[in-house]
């Protein structure tokens, strides 16, 4: 196995995480919140799609899919595409509507294609390039960002998980 399948293995577990923990859920269940101020599995599932839709397309230099293909509006949401939920308030976190899951997935599946074909044109010297952040010491490579990418999404498909533990307790597993 090469590093590119290696990658496109681990984005495509992110994918599958969700499947499974999203499986059978109606829009009550995607938008309870254990308390307030915490994150819901519907917003959990949206928010890690965004970041990794904004920063692979950050990388390829390409519009966003939330906003290219429309799926702003698929969750009623608008088409800016800062709209990652960073810095969400709970407030704004407590007012997030999610779609159904078909919605959620189909999301997912629409930014998992893009990336797999970013990464099957990358090169061993593309990993190394440094991205122009000064705000990090060192700065980061594309690499790094991958990694970075893929750590953050596969952290909030385990709190979606997590979440719908707290929601219905350990027999989910079983779907």
């Amino acid at each position: 196995m090469d590093w590119k399948e290696i990658l496109s293995d681990g984005y495509g577990r992110i994918l599958e995480q969700l499947s499974h923990s999203l499986k059978g859920l109606t829009r009550e269940d995607l938008n309870w919140q254990p308390k307030h101020d915490c994150n819901s599995m519907g917003w959990l599932a949206w928010h890690l799609t965004r970041q990794q839709d904004a920063q692979i397309s950050d990388l390829t230099g390409e519009e966003q899919i939330w906003v290219a293909e429309k799926w702003h509006a698929k969750f009623n949401r608008p088409a800016d595409p800062d709209d990652s939920g960073f810095g969400h308030t709970p407030d704004q976190v407590a007012a997030f509507e999610s779609p159904d899951v078909k919605t959620i997935i189909g999301y997912q599946r629409a930014v998992l294609e893009r990336s797999r074909k970013y990464f099957s044109k990358l090169t061993k010297n593309d990993l190394d390039r440094e991205l122009n952040e000064p705000w990090f010491k060192p700065l980061p490579t594309v690499g790094v960002r991958l990694i970075s990418i893929l750590g953050d999404s596969l952290m909030h498909a385990g709190q979606v998980a997590y979440v719908r533990g707290l929601r219905q307790g350990k027999g989910w597993q079983k779907y």
